[in-house]
């Protein structure tokens, strides 16, 4: 199944059974992973709740504001550095959490938006979140699926279609640590045309609005007390075959512990402050609504000028390419600019392979993660650097407004 998880709100099988850190650094192939530490959240390759293929899971402690008693832990929650904001499916959460509410104590609902054209709605509540040794308190979340705001607005519900339980979407929440501070930020707080933000005089009676952006569901890093400057992921490397699980590490904060020096030798690329796109070269081409995203599958991208690179014709691969042997491409990552080209701005030569689907997804029922998977894209102008990017790399992600010793956000830097 093509599954690409990014939410389109840039306008401005192991289940992890508690918030445990890493057991021991080890090395992937020219890069380590974090060990145990207070910054550090165990990362997991696995199947999840849905059978999937290439999904990053963490797992999340959560309580009402304030209490230590109205809580749970949660796990197979799904880290997404393409979206903002933590949301919870409503079958997974048993903690009672309170709704956040507009000046007039309306509630506030949102219909989050994804690039597969997928959406999933519910109501914005306030929670107190653990994650390993950090947390953010009164935290504004959003809850997918709640029965109680059963009735979808219209103009929401045509924009795709709908994502609200745990089979659909695949986790029992979305842990999004994108490079925004909010994750619709001015943009729906000064128009009440944004798609995305509604108030609710009942649960029945939603009406888009424009929402505050300390109101709006927020990055969770960002709320830590320290570390909240951008986060590191930490995968290794994995066989072209693919593998049954693999097991990283989310690292929060950068050159702000021992444990979390961004390397000397990561090329820093600015991202754009709203959207987090960069552009990628490939094929002669210049895509500059491009972007890293762990909340995606695959590589996914279009090049005409290979012939090479077919579309698999079983429609249990549809969407995915299905060469007849793995080709290897050669790409360069920059950061973003004003006229959308690589022309004068920094920039990383990377490469990857796209094997053949069919043959990835016959070859071991059992495996999860798989390195060369890739398929087309519908946004002609973007090249989506998926999962699979992330193996073998230490990757940093610096956000907006927020400082390393190389740099001030957003950036990206591998």
């Amino acid at each position: 199944m093509n599954v690409l998880r990014w939410t389109v709100i840039g306008l401005s099988g192991l289940a992890l059974a508690a918030c445990g850190g890493g057991k021991g650094a080890f090395s992937g192939s020219g890069n380590t992973i974090a060990g145990a530490g207070a910054n550090v959240a165990t990362a997991v390759v696995s199947a999840g709740p849905g059978g999937d293929i290439n999904t990053l899971f963490t797992s999340v402690k959560i309580c009402a504001p304030g209490s230590t008693t109205n809580c749970q832990t949660i796990d197979n929650i799904e880290i997404d550095t393409g979206s903002s904001g933590l949301r919870i499916l409503a079958s997974a959460l048993t903690a009672n959490l309170p709704i956040q509410t507009d000046s007039s104590s309306n509630s506030i609902a949102e219909c989050a938006q994804f690039a597969g054209g997928t959406y999933s709605w519910g109501p914005i509540a306030l929670a107190d979140l653990t994650i390993s040794g950090e947390s953010a308190a009164n935290l504004p979340v959003q809850v997918i699926g709640d029965a109680s705001f059963a009735t979808v607005p219209a103009d929401c519900a045509g924009t795709g279609t709908p994502e609200d339980t745990v089979a659909a979407f695949g986790a029992n929440g979305i842990l999004g640590i994108g490079t925004t501070a909010a994750d619709c930020g001015s943009a729906c707080a000064e128009s009440a045309a944004n798609g995305f933000y509604y108030t609710c005089s009942t649960a029945t009676d939603c009406t888009a609005a424009a929402i505050e952006t300390s109101a709006q569901v927020q990055n969770p890093v960002t709320y830590f007390a320290t570390d909240n400057n951008g986060v590191i992921i930490e995968l290794p490397s994995v066989a072209a075959g693919g593998a049954v699980s693999v097991t990283g590490a989310l690292v929060f904060g950068i050159d702000t512990a021992s444990n979390n020096s961004q390397s000397a030798t990561a090329k820093v690329l600015d991202v754009a402050t709203t959207t987090g796109f960069l552009t990628v070269a490939l094929g002669g081409m210049d895509y500059a609504e491009s972007f890293l995203d762990t909340g995606s599958n695959g590589y996914y991208f279009n090049d005409s000028s290979n012939a090479a690179l077919v579309q698999c014709t079983d429609q249990n691969a549809a969407g995915f390419y299905c060469p007849t042997s793995t080709l290897n491409f050669s790409a360069t990552v920059c950061a973003n600019n004003v006229d959308g080209n690589c022309t004068g701005v920094n920039q990383s030569l990377v490469t990857f392979s796209i094997g053949n689907a069919d043959t990835l997804f016959a070859g071991n029922a059992s495996y999860t993660a798989l390195p060369t998977l890739g398929g087309t894209f519908s946004n002609a102008t973007s090249v989506d650097l998926g999962l699979p990017f992330f193996f073998g790399r230490n990757v940093y992600e610096v956000f907006e407004g927020h400082s390393t010793a190389a740099g001030t956000g957003p950036y990206v830097a591998f």
